[in-house]
């Protein structure tokens, strides 16, 4: 039957890339690893140095995961391919809705894998610290700013990773000023760091009652969350702490207490918060993980030896220095200046469908062919 037909077409032109991610994501080279880290793991005294023994066995649960995936890929392909060519020979229709949905998620998960290949950088494989700020404008700017923080909190629960609230400043009439999640995932900063610039709405404002036309701007950081292995000295005598009681609408976000903490790094001026912590001590230790893991980011960016080096010079939240624009009229469009990607769906992109967008991000980055794109 043709339906039938189409879709064995399809699949079996998508064997030679399957068969090609095999060397992309190096199986071979993986599963010899496996194969010593469980030689090592067998070893007398293997968990007499614990934290060597947890390297090991975190770094094999890794291999395994990946290892795992690609075989449940070939798998998939296989039984597909077997249904499609049974339900043919027997012309069951009934069976064309199953055969149509496994052709697509093999697709997708021979993208997403091929995506993952993509994510060679020293931290890819890092947690994520992602950070909100509303930009000038007031109410417009912060309703702006809450609603990235929706859009990508709903994109971490499509993936199946997990947030936590770090930090979370109220907006005067409406959204937030600010907040801080921690994504927690396999390669969360590889696929997000992409993510972090200015973004720009242009919407009729709910705020406005003639109902004009608004445009909005918000920024969002992206830094890897940085284990101890990273050495980041910061001398205590350059860090200011401030104690506030934490902010939270009627304390729907957070517990109002008087722990939370906000760290000012005063050669550079960078500030960070954390409220969300049970104690003092504790919001201080994540603040100062947070200011560690930013004054990194821009040390590796600037290339500088020292972090006395770093300025601390944030890019302006304004018209120009824009990644991605949001336009809900005169119609509706997100598109990505640094690579031409756009979707006229934006309720979906408002909803956490980013992964066009990321996607083409990472495409591009490798390919070396990211640039500004009216």
């Amino acid at each position: 039957m043709l339906q039938f037909e189409e879709l064995r077409l399809q699949l079996e032109g998508l064997w030679p890339s399957i068969e090609k991610l095999s060397d992309a994501i190096g199986l071979a080279q993986m599963e010899k690893e496996l194969e010593e880290l469980d030689m090592r793991a067998a070893a007398p005294g293997f968990w007499d140095d614990m934290d060597n023994a947890q390297k090991v066995t975190q770094r094999a649960a890794n291999l395994k995961d990946k290892v795992e995936r690609y075989r449940r890929l070939v798998e998939s392909y296989n039984d597909t391919i077997t249904l499609i060519e049974l339900a043919n020979e027997e012309g069951d229709l009934s069976l064309l809705e199953e055969c149509t949905a496994g052709v697509e998620a093999i697709v997708a998960d021979a993208e997403a894998q091929r995506l993952a290949t993509l994510l060679t950088g020293e931290y890819d494989s890092k947690n994520a610290i992602l950070t909100f700020h509303a930009g000038s404008g007031g109410t417009e700017a912060q309703d702006w700013a809450e609603m990235l923080y929706r859009m990508y909190t709903r994109w971490v629960e499509k993936h199946n990773f997990t947030y936590k609230l770090l930090d979370y400043q109220d907006g005067d009439e409406a959204g937030i000023k600010s907040a801080s999640i921690q994504v927690t995932g396999e390669n969360a900063y590889g696929y997000l760091k992409g993510e972090a610039g200015v973004h720009r709405l242009v919407r009729v404002s709910p705020f406005d009652a003639a109902g004009r036309r608004h445009t909005s701007f918000s920024a969002l950081e992206v830094v890897p969350e940085l284990d101890d292995s990273i050495e980041i000295e910061i001398r205590p005598e350059d860090i200011k702490m401030d104690v506030f009681r934490s902010s939270g609408a009627g304390g729907q976000h957070i517990n109002k207490t008087s722990s939370a903490v906000r760290l000012t790094h005063i050669p550079t001026g960078i500030v960070v918060a954390c409220q969300t912590e049970r104690s003092q001590f504790q919001n201080r230790d994540t603040a100062l993980s947070m200011l560690k893991a930013k004054l990194f980011k821009i040390k590796e960016q600037e290339h500088l030896d020292r972090i006395e080096d770093i300025k601390g010079a944030q890019a302006q939240i304004a018209w120009g220095s824009q990644i991605r624009s949001y336009v809900f009229m005169p119609y509706t469009l997100a598109k990505d200046h640094r690579t031409g990607h756009e979707m006229g769906n934006i309720n979906a992109v408002m909803d956490g469908d980013l992964d066009g967008f990321i996607n083409a991000y990472l495409t591009a980055a490798a390919n070396g062919t990211l640039g500004y794109k009216e």
